[in-house]
């Protein structure tokens, strides 16, 4: 399984921004700052993800040939003053709707520019899922919150990670193209996951490329636990110490990984 289907990410984006709403209207403190994005607070971060929900749908409803500067998307600052979380939940909610809607309405394969070499509204339907499934995360660490989400999802959260590290480094970015200048691999490894997620990955550095690929397979270093908590500590949302995960072999390799690994 390397995607989910185009009606699934649909109904997952209204889902986390339900699960995200749920944080912001919970009495958790909108000014506090968040660790895993410190130069934000918990309100800021909610407006960024809505803003950029905001934005996905604009280029998706008008099939935008071309990347739309953010400051032309209507009402992506989210409402007027601060510190209303009533406020805050009905633009958030409107914001899903807004994306959601553009999204079913033209399908998987309408032309859409997108920035990952990917020119379909399909990349949005995912890209956004995976952006909502990783900034619901630093919003609910930052409230104190238990965090959960679907295996399936967080499994392929990891895949396309993956694929946008691969094609970062086939585009030249510096920082992925650092990261095939050590040679081994990395095997991440759910402890939790049914057999049919088939939640393992192989990931080969040193090569003509960065190749990866769903895997059970001996590695230079293995990142193991539960689903969650691999697809966390893989987007540098919580430590490699402690918890319930579990480092086998050169654990510098995949810092190396980590400390690079964080355009997108």
């Amino acid at each position: 399984m390397t995607s989910l289907a185009h009606d699934r990410y649909c109904a997952e984006i209204i889902d986390q921004v339900r699960q995200l709403r749920a944080v912001v209207t919970s009495g958790a403190d909108l000014s506090v700052r968040v660790p895993t994005c410190p130069d934000w607070t918990l309100e800021q971060l909610v407006r960024h993800t809505g803003g950029a929900l905001r934005w996905a749908a604009l280029m998706v409803r008008t099939r935008a040939a071309e990347e739309i500067p953010e400051e032309q998307v209507p009402a992506a600052e989210g409402p007027e003053g601060e510190g209303d979380p009533a406020a805050l939940d009905a633009w958030l909610a409107e914001s899903g709707e807004l994306l959601t809607g553009a999204l079913r309405e033209a399908g998987p394969d309408a032309e859409v520019w997108g920035w990952a070499g990917v020119h379909d509204a399909g990349f949005w339907a995912r890209r956004m899922t995976h952006e909502l499934v990783v900034h619901r995360a630093d919003a609910t660490l930052a409230a104190g919150l238990p965090y959960t989400v679907a295996p399936e999802v967080a499994a392929d959260a990891i895949d396309e990670w993956l694929g946008i590290v691969a094609w970062a480094e086939r585009t030249g970015d510096p920082e992925a193209v650092e990261l095939n200048r050590r040679r081994g691999s990395i095997h991440l490894h759910a402890t939790d996951a049914r057999p049919e997620t088939a939640a393992e990955w192989l990931i080969e550095l040193g090569g003509d490329g960065v190749v990866w690929r769903r895997a059970h397979e001996r590695a230079t270093v293995a990142l193991r636990g539960p689903l969650t908590e691999v697809l966390l500590a893989f987007y540098r949302r919580r430590p490699l110490d402690g918890g319930e995960l579990e480092i086998l072999g050169e654990r510098e390799l995949l810092e190396y990984w980590l400390e690079r690994a964080t355009f997108g």
